[in-house]
């Protein structure tokens, strides 16, 4: 059984852990916030440089295009990372098959 001073300090561990991930909640939402604000920023020059009347709508299709360009990215690399973790299994599988018949051949071998 637990000490009540044990307890309590489980108690104070766990009020530390929420804390600590309520800070870390904030943080993020304050980071994406001001990346958001950046992006709205950039936007609106941009559309100020061209002489174009920055809209909401603008600004959203603009945050779409750059999702779709990190998409894109993002499936450029896990497809390379796929192909190349694909190939390592493959190669490992084929390997096994080979270890396997040497030791089917050995067996037969020492059997026979």
């Amino acid at each position: 059984m637990s000490t009540q001073e044990e307890q309590y300090n489980d108690a104070e561990r766990a009020v530390n852990r929420t804390e600590n991930s309520l800070e870390n909640a904030a943080d993020h939402a304050k980071n994406k916030v001001s990346e958001y604000a950046d992006k709205a920023r950039s936007y609106i020059e941009e559309q100020k440089s061209k002489n174009e009347t920055p809209t909401k709508e603008g600004f959203f299709e603009n945050l779409k295009s750059n999702v779709a360009d990190a998409w894109e990215d993002t499936k450029d690399f896990a497809d390379k990372a796929w192909e190349a973790t694909k190939d390592t299994a493959s190669d490992a599988w084929e390997k096994t098959k080979d270890a396997a018949e040497d030791v089917k051949a050995e067996v037969r071998k020492a059997t026979n």
